[in-house]
């Protein structure tokens, strides 16, 4: 594989010259190119007008959804964009027609906010959600899964990397087994999209949500949802207005045919441009070159805090991501990164609210979480570590 042309990717990111960037899975560094795409349209709507400025732009526009179907492998009309990535799952969660009795199955490592909506649904439809445990790495147990699959189940919902450390479920075996089992699957690949390849054919989803801040390396407000073709009949927006759907007559309606259902008429246009031009950057530099490099970086991460007394690096799982959570012994999460800040590095803490289920279980309350990118470096990885082990 051709080296990483890592000096080209720092010149092209601005914020390389001022912080020592460890927060990817909360969002990104833009690269120069997203930067001037989104300052250059806004700056286009201040001089002729925001109605002027978007008709001036169709192009760029239009050109978001086949960079989305290039980067998750589908056709253009199965993609639509919304503000954000919760957003995005939202809208695909509430459009399911659940039943009295229905099930849903999720994992251990569920998000927060996914899991919110679960038990709203319980409320309002009377439905089941159940657990699936994991297996002995940490990561959901297809085996298990499988045991629990039946008649009942109406969808299974995965997070693809939780917001609590490295592990990168296993979404294409869980695909096979929704797919065998004909139910629904949703995956959330807010954190995985942008350092993991994702192919919505080889994962077998049926529908799946992600986000343009992190990975991807985009502009905050900004998410994809993606819906397979022959799953957009019976999936219903819980909203609708005048671009999801056609006043035909006084006192009827017809719902668009596409993805596009789930978008509303109103949006950030400059973000829009920015989320293409940020998947256009990433496709360039190819998504397969992206995770081989930050893998490699987080392992050697992992391997350097390993080194450092009394911290304990906390992830899990068979296959581990650009994400690594670590505990201090006698320090606070939020000491931790207050500390590093002071040397101008980034880094995030995750709590044991986010994912409840995983952290009780392993009796964690909170984890640093250090999450790299492929224009992150060895020496500052080096840096990273000095500083750390100086607060010890």
């Amino acid at each position: 594989m051709t080296p990483f042309d890592v000096d080209t990717a720092r010149k092209e990111t601005p914020g390389c010259e001022t912080v020592v960037h460890f927060n990817n899975a909360g969002a990104a560094l833009m690269p120069r190119p997203v930067l001037d795409s989104v300052i250059g349209h806004l700056n286009l709507e201040a001089r002729i007008g925001g109605y002027e400025a978007a008709a001036a732009a169709n192009d760029d526009l239009e050109g978001v959804y086949p960079s989305a179907a290039r980067l998750l492998g589908c056709a253009p009309d199965e993609i639509a964009f919304l503000d954000s990535a919760t957003r995005a799952w939202d809208l695909a969660f509430y459009a399911i027609p659940f039943r009295p009795g229905d099930r849903i199955l999720t994992s251990e490592a569920e998000y927060a906010s996914n899991f919110i909506a679960y038990l709203q649904a319980v409320e309002r439809h009377g439905i089941e959600v159940d657990v699936v445990p994991n297996d002995e790495s940490g990561q959901i147990s297809v085996p298990r899964l499988r045991e629990m699959l039946d008649d009942r189940v109406r969808l299974v919902s995965l997070t693809h990397v939780p917001t609590n450390g490295g592990l990168v479920n296993p979404a294409a075996e869980v695909g096979r087994a929704a797919r065998e089992a004909g139910v629904l699957f949703l995956l959330d690949a807010c954190q995985s999209a942008g350092q993991i390849p994702l192919d919505v054919g080889a994962i077998g989803c049926d529908l799946l949500s992600l986000t343009g801040r992190k990975y991807l390396r985009g502009p905050r407000g900004t998410g994809i949802l993606y819906v397979r073709r022959e799953r957009l009949a019976e999936m219903a927006p819980p909203m609708l207005d005048l671009h999801a759907a056609t006043l035909v007559a006084r006192d009827r309606y017809e719902v668009r045919e596409d993805a596009r259902r789930f978008e509303s008429w109103e949006f950030n246009v400059a973000a829009k441009i920015g989320f293409g031009a940020a998947v256009d950057y990433a496709l360039g530099w190819g998504i397969d070159a992206i995770r081989v490099r930050v893998y490699r970086l987080a392992a050697d991460l992992r391997l350097r805090l390993d080194e450092l007394p009394g911290v304990r690096v906390r992830d899990v799982g068979h296959e581990q991501c650009g994400i690594v959570s670590f505990t201090v012994d006698g320090m606070a999460a939020d000491a931790v990164k207050t500390v590093l800040a002071q040397h101008a590095i980034n880094v995030s803490v995750s709590r044991a609210p986010s994912t409840r289920w995983d952290m009780e279980r392993r009796g964690l309350t909170e984890v640093v979480r250090a999450s790299l990118h492929y224009y992150n470096t060895v020496d500052e990885i080096d840096a990273f570590c000095r500083a750390l082990h100086a607060a010890r």
